[in-house]
């Protein structure tokens, strides 16, 4: 398991009968997880006043329940800044798991010791964009979500990256992928983190265990002659983290060699001194 442990403005307190504690900053949050099936003693004094707690609504969606809270505010991570937004479905912006994916996706660009044309899928707010284009390389930043492409560019000035040379799309992944191969450009790595269940502007269904295997074999038609990595994030808990080296393994190394490996993600708890799971990554190395 990868540990994100080297945070110090974020802190998963604790977790219990379904939900986390945790600090983002100055702010403790309660939000729900369905992972955190355990029940044990809520002993930190976070649980009995939250600065803000989600709240699943048993006819479906649900609500913060705001004590103290702004609207936003920023977390740092090493150079890297963040805006950090309570939005309606109990997301924040940011997934502190993927701290460790940052560190590696700076390691290997730093390492390559060349320019690097980076494409990140399903981009959301930016982390790893801000990550990759910090370490040095171009970018380019995809998502369908308008407002999500909004946030990823607050995030990069934030992070003092205004100038940096990210290109946003805001476009169908898919799509956006058939007119880059079709345009003859190519990308030295792939970063994408594909949601689990999906729907397009059109009525399209996209279903992580039905589609990622096409999706990764188009998106695997864009990278360069010697392109350095490819991470694929996956947050479906039914689908095992060697599915997605065996992907990778069957569509990328015979190609490019070098070797692809996947594991859980996690976030230590505080409180007990355990870990927390949070998903998984695939990372093909073309040099590991």
């Amino acid at each position: 398991m990868l540990l994100s442990d080297k945070w110090t403005d974020y802190e998963l307190l604790d977790c219990s009968r379904g939900e986390r504690l945790e600090r983002w900053g100055t702010h403790l949050l309660v939000r729900p997880d369905p992972q955190v099936i355990w029940d044990t003693p809520r002993r930190h004094a976070g649980w009995a006043k939250p600065s803000a707690r989600y709240s699943r609504s048993s006819a479906g969606g649900g609500a913060w329940e705001k004590n103290d809270l702004p609207a936003s505010w920023q977390i740092a991570y090493g150079e890297l800044k963040f805006n950090v937004k309570p939005m309606s479905f109990k997301h924040t912006g940011v997934f502190p798991e993927q701290a460790v994916n940052w560190d590696f996706i700076a390691e290997k660009i730093r390492a390559a010791q060349r320019p690097l044309q980076v494409l990140n899928l399903f981009a959301y707010t930016g982390a790893a964009s801000v990550a990759a284009a910090a370490a040095g390389a171009s970018v380019c930043h995809v998502d369908a979500a308008r407002g999500m492409v909004a946030w990823a560019r607050e995030n990069a000035k934030a992070s003092g990256l205004e100038s940096a040379p990210i290109r946003w799309i805001v476009d169908d992944c898919a799509k956006f992928i058939e007119r880059e191969i079709r345009r003859g450009r190519r990308y030295d790595a792939i970063i994408m983190d594909p949601p689990s269940y999906g729907r397009g502007p059109n009525g399209e269904t996209w279903k992580l265990e039905d589609d990622l295997f096409a999706f990764v074999k188009l998106a695997a038609g864009a990278l360069s002659a010697s392109p350095e990595f490819v991470i694929i994030n996956s947050y479906t808990t039914g689908l095992s983290p060697a599915t997605l080296t065996y992907i990778a393994e069957t569509l990328i190394s015979p190609k490019f060699g070098g070797r692809a490996k996947s594991h859980e993600l996690g976030l230590p708890v505080t409180e007990t001194g355990l870990i927390l799971p949070c998903g998984a990554v695939m990372r093909w190395e073309r040099k590991n």
